[in-house]
């Protein structure tokens, strides 16, 4: 694997004035700031404000070197992101995903993620105009009436109206789910709007402010205004219309809802998720949508539907083949990151109001025949390992030597298959998921990984905790490992730059002769 080195002189350019330079070995000098935390707060605006890769890398280590809440520094990087461009990007998708894998990260792989997501942002933000701040309208109007201006704006595209209608739901103090149910009624007017990434968005826009704080959702939920209302949706694609009108099948479909959700409104014990995800992955649209509306009819709540969705989707990435293009991975992706969202969104508005369900289960149509659409993608389908009582004998057993191999086979090109059989022998042996969890997540964080590694790798395990530790979630950690192991490995650039800054901090040798006695 090539390696990038940068030259002693440009790192004494960029580092820290603390830092000094002895021969061949760089020495941290002792700091003796009055407010430690004050001052890393300071270096990191000032590495984000202007793309300094380094000095990011060292404010995050002298911040959590002082204890600084790992949430803190997630939120001082989403304001910055929040304010220094118009709009939401991938910076602030890759932030907040990996900010929600935090609580499973070991010291190291924290330190990494952290810098990885205020990296991303500030490279969204370097060179762009600051975000302009709009008002709301100024006056309380019931919510329905908001709702419905909403959708109207963004039809229509007016992004200005849009964003001060959304100012005005929140300056209400309208509750997450409310506003959370408004703006998935605005960006379903489109069909699969962005290939998905409209709807991700604004699913990551509320889990920020999980994260960071409520009061900061006027400064944080507008950004996603302006990319949802340009998006493109999939009923501008021939695909979606011929040789069946996908698009006309989904609105008619969530015509008929209303009915079906009042004939069974409050019933809650259905648990039939898996046969309805197989369900999912059929070849008749059709009957896809039979199957969902039978589902609903044996009381299937709208989060339920998300879920089978979001599994089907796992399952559409499993079982992707080698014959396909590298590029087909994407396309199976954002299936299955748009049905996370869809998910994750329907979980949080959790209502059971008929015209909710109706809004709610478009989103489901919409997610079920871009996955149906995708069906190619699994001819033949890849087999999962695992299935039909697979033991896998040839592969290692005990815990730390399946890490090893894993690791090993990530270093690898092309070896899709081996971290697939791999994941199932980990979940055979009944090795602890978390371990596992932990051994993936460092394999993404090593790499320059692209925006969807961080978004598979984050949306499969928020899925594996909705299923637990079964064979569905093994197929989802599976659908993971397969999708990272394609995108593997990378120069690693950005690994290095993180190493440099943890030695400069704890006072290494960032530079030896290695013939050196």
């Amino acid at each position: 694997m090539q390696s990038v080195t940068q030259t002693p002189c440009t790192l004494c350019r960029i580092g820290d004035a603390g830092d000094e330079r002895t021969g061949d070995v760089w020495v941290k000098t002792t700091f003796a700031h009055t407010n430690p935390a004050a001052h890393w707060q300071r270096r990191l605006a000032n590495g984000l404000a202007h793309n300094i890769g380094l000095v990011i890398a060292k404010a995050v280590h002298g911040q959590l070197a002082i204890d600084i809440p790992r949430a803190d520094i997630v939120r001082q990087v989403a304001l910055f992101g929040a304010r220094n461009r118009d709009g939401w990007d991938v910076g602030m998708t890759i932030l907040t995903a990996l900010a929600n894998l935090l609580p499973r990260l070991a010291e190291e792989e924290a330190y990494l993620a952290l810098v990885h997501g205020a990296s991303r942002v500030a490279r969204d933000c370097d060179g762009e105009a600051p975000r302009r701040d709009r008002a709301s309208l100024g006056s309380r109007l019931d919510p329905v009436v908001l709702k419905r201006w909403l959708q109207r704006w963004t039809n229509v595209r007016h992004r200005e109206a849009t964003e001060r209608t959304l100012l005005t739901a929140i300056e209400a103090g309208l509750s997450p789910a409310v506003l959370a149910n408004m703006l998935l009624a605005a960006v379903t007017e489109r069909t699969f709007a962005d290939t998905g990434h409209s709807l991700d968005f604004i699913n990551k826009a509320f889990e920020c402010l999980d994260l960071i704080g409520w009061q900061h959702a006027a400064a944080v939920l507008p950004t996603v205004v302006g990319q949802m209302v340009a998006a493109r949706g999939a009923e501008e694609s021939t695909a979606w219309r011929q040789p069946v009108d996908l698009v006309a099948l989904c609105e008619k479909a969530a015509g008929q809802l209303a009915e079906l959700v009042a004939v069974d409104l409050g019933v809650r014990s259905w648990w039939d998720h898996s046969a309805l995800a197989h369900q999912l992955l059929g070849d008749d649209p059709v009957e896809i949508i039979d199957a969902l509306k039978q589902a609903i009819r044996a009381g299937a709540t709208s989060a339920d539907l998300g879920r089978s969705l979001a599994y089907a989707a796992a399952l559409r990435v499993a079982r992707v083949g080698k014959a396909n293009e590298h590029s087909d991975w994407e396309t199976a992706h954002h299936v299955f990151t748009y049905a996370n969202a869809v998910h994750r969104i329907l979980t949080r508005i959790g209502t059971t109001d008929i015209d909710d369900h109706v809004t709610a289960v478009r989103s489901v149509l919409h997610g079920a025949m871009a996955l149906y659409l995708a069906r190619y993608l699994n001819v033949p389908p890849a087999r999962i390992p695992g299935e039909d009582s697979e033991q896998l004998d040839d592969l290692p057993a005990d815990v730390e030597t399946i890490r090893t191999a894993l690791l090993d086979a990530f270093d690898r090109q092309r070896q899709i298959d081996l971290v697939a059989r791999l994941v199932a022998r980990h979940h055979i042996l009944g090795h602890s998921p978390h371990a596992l969890i932990a051994t993936l997540s460092r394999a993404v964080l090593r790499e320059d990984a692209g925006f969807h590694s961080y978004q598979m790798l984050e949306a499969a395990v928020w899925q594996f905790t909705v299923w637990g530790d079964t064979d569905e979630s093994r197929n989802i950690l599976i659908a993971a490992a397969r999708y990272l192991a394609a995108h593997s490995p990378t120069e690693r650039a950005a690994l290095q730059t993180s190493d440099i800054a943890r030695r400069l901090m704890r006072g290494g040798e960032l530079h030896q002769d290695a013939g050196a006695s």
